[in-house]
C-alpha cells in the first residue's frame, strides 16, 4: 500500500491490513507529536548539528536526537527513519511474518521471508542495477539512502547514492546523511573512498554502499549483492513496490 501522509512518502508491505493500518496510524500520531515539540523549540527543526532534548520529549523526537549525537547531523536528518522504525514496531505488534515500511527512501523492516532491496542512485548508470538480498536472520534491519542527486533535503555531499544499513531505520537515517555529505570533489573515486572512511569509524553502521557515477564502493558486512534483472525502468516509476521474494524492491 502506498499512502502519503504531509511530508511522509509511504510504502508498507505486510500480509496483515490490521498490521498496515497500526503503522499508518503511527505515522500520524508521531507526527502530530513532532510538530507540536518543534513549534515550542524551532532549533530542533532547523540545526545541521545533533540537539540534545528533554527526558520528556516525545518518542519519535528523542529517536532522531540519539541518532544524530553517534553521527554528528543535525536532528531532523533521522526523523524519516525514526517514523519508519516506530511504524514498523506498531506492525509487529500485531503479529505479522512481513513487516516492511519505506519513508522517502529509508526502510525499516523485519521478515519471515527473504527481501530484495535494489538501489536507485538517480542519473548514475549503475542505478536499479544492484541491490541486496536480505535473509530472514539479517531482520530487523533499517536502510538508508541519502542522495545528492535524487533527494530534495539539504546535502553537502556528491553522492549518487549513500546506503547505509543498520540495526535501525533511525541509525541507518542519521548515518547515510553523514557519509553523503563527506563525499565530494573532483576525483569521484577519491570521494566514495572518503565516504566508506567515515562508513568504517560510525559504531552504529554495520554495512555502506556508496554510488558516485561509475564508481561503486562497500563497507562492512553487507547482504549479499545482486544484479537487478527485470524491468528496472517500469519499477523505478513509482519506487518501491510490493515483490515476490525473487523480485526487487527498489530504494
Amino acid at each position: 500500500m502506498r499512502k502519503v501522509i504531509k511530508q511522509s512518502n509511504l510504502l508498507l508491505i505486510s500480509e496483515s491490513l490490521t498490521a498496515i493500518d497500526a503503522a499508518l496510524q503511527s505515522v500520524v500520531y508521531h507526527r502530530r507529536e513532532l510538530e507540536g515539540y518543534i513549534l515550542l523549540r524551532p532549533e530542533y527543526r532547523y540545526s545541521l548539528e545533533p540537539v540534545r532534548v528533554e527526558e520528556d520529549a516525545p518518542r519519535v523526537v528523542k529517536l532522531a536526537a540519539s541518532a544524530t549525537q553517534l553521527t554528528g547531523v543535525g536532528p531532523m536528518a533521522a526523523i524519516p527513519g525514526a517514523l519508519a522504525e516506530l511504524a514498523m514496531e506498531s506492525m509487529l505488534h500485531r503479529g505479522a511474518e512481513v513487516n516492511v515500511i519505506e519513508n522517502g527512501g529509508e526502510i525499516a523492516a523485519t521478515s519471515r521471508r527473504p527481501l530484495c532491496v535494489g538501489i536507485y542512485a538517480g542519473p548514475s548508470p549503475l542505478s536499479g542495477k544492484v541491490g541486496f538480498q536480505l535473509t530472514p536472520e539479517e531482520f530487523p534491519v533499517g536502510i538508508a539512502t541519502s542522495s545528492a542527486t535524487v533527494s530534495h533535503a539539504l546535502n553537502f555531499g556528491e553522492a549518487d547514492a549513500a546506503v547505509v544499513i543498520a540495526d535501525t531505520a533511525s541509525l541507518a537515517d542519521a548515518a547515510a546523511k553523514a557519509v553523503c555529505n563527506a563525499v565530494q570533489g573532483e576525483d569521484m573515486e577519491a570521494s566514495v573512498q572518503a565516504g566508506l572512511e567515515v562508513a568504517e569509524d560510525l559504531p552504529c553502521v554495520r554495512a555502506s554502499l556508496i554510488i558516485r557515477g561509475k564508481y561503486i564502493g562497500t563497507a562492512g558486512r553487507l547482504p549479499r549483492l545482486v544484479r537487478l534483472d527485470g524491468d528496472v525502468d517500469e519499477m523505478l516509476k513509482t519506487g518501491l513496490h510490493d515483490l515476490a521474494p525473487e523480485r526487487a524492491v527498489i530504494l
